[in-house]
């Protein structure tokens, strides 16, 4: 399991996004190492990687979206499905990877990134109007929400360095099941698996936590 690409991204125009200053989707694979650390709370912090941009921090960054995972497995699917080439970075995410399980990850999982750096497993990423105009593909959001391999956002535990070619190691798996597939599926197409997230119990982000709770609560009425 390895690290294929670093990619990073600056401020890119874009009509579909109400932040000012565009979308950092735009992100490119980067030589040389780039330091990693928690940004901070959403809506204060960005992405976790230095110099990298995330424009919109009302929906996008902060500590539990501190670094966003694919794997290039899973590109080269999307590249036969829509007949062109998908370079690494052009899904916005930070990671690129090869060997790894992202859309089985669980939940508070914890990946060794390089010598240093360790990052846990939060949550998958929900395609918005951004994500489509970027690709400006016919019905993109619901084919990726159907397709339901959404890659995966990490918080910082430990920081440190990474580079492409870095070693990728599962350290930590937790014994429940709930998947960054099983949190998409929940999330988006299958309401009822919500409650099924508070089995993740500490590691599942808040903004989720809060709604498995109220939707076990009515279904508990």
């Amino acid at each position: 399991m390895k690290l294929l690409s670093v990619n990073m991204g600056r401020p890119t125009p874009c009509r579909h996004t109400t932040a000012e200053g565009g979308t950092g989707i735009d992100k490119r694979p980067v030589d040389g190492p780039v330091a990693v650390a928690a940004p901070g709370p959403k809506g204060v912090g960005g992405s976790g990687l230095a110099g990298d941009a995330v424009v919109d921090l009302r929906h996008h960054g902060g500590d539990d979206q501190a670094v966003y995972a694919y794997a290039r497995e899973d590109l080269d699917a999307w590249q036969r499905e829509l007949g062109r080439e998908l370079a690494n970075g052009v899904f916005g995410e930070n990671l690129t990877t090869w060997g790894v399980e992202v859309t089985g990850a669980r939940i508070g999982e914890c990946w060794r990134v390089g010598p240093r750096l360790l990052l846990e497993v939060t949550s998958p990423r929900i395609p918005c109007r951004t994500f489509h105009a970027w690709l400006g593909e016919r019905g993109w959001i619901r084919r990726f929400t159907q397709a339901a391999v959404p890659g995966a956002y990490l918080r910082v535990i430990e920081p440190g360095e990474i580079r492409a070619g870095d070693a990728v190691e599962v350290v930590h798996r937790p014994a429940h099941e709930v998947t960054i597939g099983l949190m998409f599926q929940a999330l988006t197409t299958r309401r009822e698996l919500l409650p099924r997230l508070l089995e993740a119990d500490a590691a599942l982000p808040e903004e989720a936590r809060q709604k498995a709770r109220k939707y076990a609560e009515r279904a508990a009425v």
